[in-house]
């Protein structure tokens, strides 16, 4: 009997990895966030009204700001933004805004201006910094590039022009 034809039995096995604040869990209904008062609800965070008896937690994108965790990065540079700067920071609070009115768990966290030619923005999701990045991107034009990283649970996007 030919032992090849079953395979190695040392081959290093892939660990799954695990992400703190990705929900595998159902919390109790209904669940209320203890800094931003969203609501965990038929198997999502919402903006409903908290309830008076709901458990109270700190919800994952919450939790995320509170210990600087970023799930996505956006760097937009290059003398236009410097032009453009403030149009374009608009753009970015309004597509915010429409992203946390239906997702909760998206938001950004920080816009920090490293440079007079470059800003960094921090979001708790990937969706969020996506959605940044493609609107700048039709909006202004520029170079578009991004990078998932730790099995899609991080982004990275760049944006030049």
């Amino acid at each position: 009997m030919d032992k090849s034809q079953y395979g190695r039995r040392d081959r290093l096995m892939q660990e799954k990895r695990h992400d703190t604040y990705r929900e595998d869990k159902k919390w109790p209904e209904p669940t209320a966030c203890t800094e931003c008062d969203s609501v965990y609800l038929e198997g999502r965070w919402t903006w409903y009204e908290p309830p008076y008896k709901a458990n109270r937690v700190l919800c994952p994108a919450c939790q995320r700001i509170a210990e600087n965790y970023p799930a996505g990065y956006l760097e937009l540079k290059g003398a236009f933004f410097k032009q453009h700067r403030e149009e374009m920071l608009n753009l970015i609070n309004n597509e915010e805004k429409q992203e946390k009115a239906d997702h909760p768990l998206e938001r950004v966290m920080a816009i920090d201006e490293e440079e007079e030619e470059l800003v960094l923005i921090t979001t708790t999701g990937i969706h969020i910094a996506r959605r940044i990045g493609e609107a700048i991107s039709r909006a202004y034009q520029g170079d578009l590039s991004f990078t998932y990283g730790d099995g899609e649970k991080t982004i990275r996007i760049f944006w030049n022009r």
